[in-house]
């Protein structure tokens, strides 16, 4: 049995959407076999999270929101192997990130290599926050980690702010990647360049790409899309955006399209931009949406294979560390981050989140 010692942590509940976060406290439990406690120092808001705020998807409430997150360990139960992804030591004090879900590993999917589709799946920052299980969620002070979560240990040099992306956005571009298979020499588009197609950008060309197209409704991101490796930049509120891009591809179209923006009109102009034997990615759309209008005469007779993806499994955790390991310093990931608050201050970090729309937010829990 492990030692147990009482401790406090506060929290910011998030109880629907039209209301604001509700600041609290509570004890937090022993832990469990194979459990870890953890110190959260850092969060980023992430654009699901927003949905959640602004009510475009639903959470069981009240919840504690927040799966971005670079934590510190507090306490390893004695029955969690102490070992990383990595197979690399785990001790008090260590600073890690983890995967958003766990799940049962001898589950059908994860067999099949999708454990974010396993069987027992728990997700953190999308439970509901009720008796003794309160700190499963990056807006509080600590983190119960379950057993079968994907644990990496972070090396000194790579900033928090950095680091917590890693949790959702940056791997789940890893996992796209995946899905596309590789794009080496091959022209690729990426619509929606928030945090995940900017990231796509930079993995797309530190992946050999040949051309990469960045398109959105905002200048502010596409102008972002530039400095993170995208080639050309097209704005989708032109009627002649889209008819542009078969230009830059020697006229023989776009060999793979990103949907980062869960957009519909997006996705149907990017399907429009593929080439024979094209392939789309949709990550997305993880809120409800119009259905697509798409000609499936043109899908056939053009080889065009369509791919969705939601979440990432341990592999895709993996790439995106050593990605971001060797190139968070090429490319502005430090200045993603555009504001920072500290956790009393989170509901003004998310009015501001939704105002101004920067690529992330961070919530400072060392303040």
């Amino acid at each position: 049995m492990s030692e147990y010692t009482e401790r406090i942590g506060h929290l910011a509940l998030f109880d629907g959407p039209g209301g604001p976060f509700r600041m609290t406290s509570g004890t937090v439990r022993a832990l469990l076999p194979g459990e870890i406690l953890v110190r959260n120092v850092y969060t980023t808001i992430c654009g699901s999270d927003l949905h959640t705020f602004c009510g475009l998807r639903q959470e069981p409430c009240p919840t504690v929101l927040g799966h971005e997150i670079v934590g510190e360990i507090v306490q390893l139960h004695p029955e969690h192997p102490g070992t990383d992804l990595t197979g690399a030591t785990l001790a008090g004090g260590n600073r890690i990130t983890w995967t958003i879900f766990s799940s049962n590993p001898d589950s059908e999917n994860a067999r099949r290599g999708m454990p974010q589709k396993g069987t027992g799946l728990y997700k953190y920052g999308h439970v509901k926050a009720e008796g003794t299980e309160l700190f499963h969620g990056g807006l509080g002070e600590y983190c119960i980690l379950q057993p079968h979560t994907g644990i990496l240990r972070l090396p000194e040099e790579m900033p928090d702010a950095v680091a917590a992306t890693l949790n959702c956005s940056v791997s789940t571009v890893a996992g796209a990647l995946r899905m596309a298979g590789d794009v080496r020499g091959k022209n690729v588009l990426i619509t929606g360049m928030g945090h995940l197609g900017v990231t796509c950008a930079a993995m797309c060309r530190e992946s050999g790409a040949k051309w990469i197209g960045a398109a959105d409704i905002s200048e502010r991101r596409l102008q972002d899309a530039l400095r993170f490796g995208a080639d050309d930049v097209f704005d989708l509120r032109g009627a002649d955006s889209v008819s542009a891009i078969p230009a830059h591809t020697g006229g023989k179209g776009v060999d793979v399209v990103f949907d980062m923006s869960g957009s519909p009109d997006a996705m149907e102009a990017g399907i429009a931009t593929l080439g024979t034997g094209g392939i789309a990615v949709w990550i997305g759309a993880v809120f409800h949406t119009r259905p697509l209008q798409i000609v499936p005469e043109r899908i056939i007779r053009n080889l065009i294979t369509i791919k969705g993806l939601h979440n990432y499994n341990f592999d895709d955790f993996i790439a995106a560390f050593e990605f971001m390991r060797g190139n968070w310093q090429r490319y502005p990931f430090a200045a993603a981050v555009e504001s920072e608050y500290p956790l009393g201050a989170v509901q003004d970090a998310f009015e501001y989140a939704v105002a101004q729309k920067p690529l992330r937010v961070g919530i400072n829990l060392r303040k």
